[in-house]
């Protein structure tokens, strides 16, 4: 009997620990299966969202809708790409064509929300008012910022270089942290007439009025001083920053007011 009880214990023993090494083992493939059943309820809207005006701009399925900067036709391509269900930015691939990711529309009035993470010591953005033109190579040479960076990168200490502030102009207005990598942070833009407003996790951290002279004196004293079409657009394309650091987006809605 005593033998028995012993056996059994051990069986017992034995399966619990082999349950413990089949789901480590497996966690690459148990983590994609995970996220894609997690994003089976993102990337889509609500009836109620549906009323009010709002419009995917990332369907959870394909890049429809964008193109990469001044380069239209090599989407295919590109570090872009969906994975999980995610928009994710395969930055370490040296075989992809990179590119700022933009959107084939260009808006002024709007409410952009998204879901975002970064890679660790992560450091990218989302610009605004982008104007696509042969004229500015890139999308920062025309679009404001709004910064997307991982906490431990080391910039989280530079006033202007904080997650959800204007970079590089402004400070958070009210200071909040970010997500680390593998947490979902949410961010909302809003423009209304060249006003704009940035929150990130709830809590607003940058404003401005892009008509105004107070931002244009701001520009003409920060590093953007040289760059002549900074900043003066207020209508224009969203666009995705590919720095070097993996980024992945979800949940990317937009209603035109």
């Amino acid at each position: 009997m005593v033998r028995t009880t012993l056996l059994a214990f051990l069986i017992l023993m034995l399966c619990m620990a082999s349950c413990k090494t089949d789901k480590k083992t497996e966690s690459p493939t148990w983590r994609t299966k995970k996220l894609a059943k997690e994003n089976q309820v993102h990337n889509q809207l609500m009836d109620i969202e549906k009323e009010q005006g709002w419009a995917l701009l990332f369907d959870g399925e394909t890049l429809n809708g964008w193109h990469l900067y001044n380069n239209p036709d090599s989407t295919r391509l590109s570090a872009w790409e969906v994975r999980d269900g995610n928009l994710f930015c395969n930055a370490t691939d040296e075989t992809k064509v990179f590119g700022d990711l933009v959107t084939d529309k260009e808006y002024e009035n709007y409410e952009l929300v998204f879901d975002w993470q970064m890679s660790l010591r992560g450091n990218g953005g989302v610009f605004i008012n982008v104007q696509e033109s042969p004229e500015y190579k890139a999308t920062y040479q025309t679009g404001p910022e709004y910064q997307l960076l991982e906490p431990a990168h080391m910039d989280t200490k530079t006033p202007l270089k904080r997650p959800g502030c204007l970079w590089g102009l402004s400070p958070q207005l009210n200071e909040v942290e970010a997500n680390a990598t593998g947490q979902w942070n949410t961010a909302r833009i809003v423009q209304k007439d060249g006003k704009i407003e940035f929150y990130l996790n709830g809590k607003l951290t940058a404003k401005e009025d892009f008509t105004s002279e107070n931002w244009k004196n701001k520009v003409a004293a920060s590093g953007f001083k040289d760059s002549p079409g900074f900043g003066k657009a207020t209508r224009g394309r969203i666009a995705l920053q590919n720095w070097y650091f993996e980024s992945w987006f979800r949940n990317m809605k937009i209603r035109e007011l």
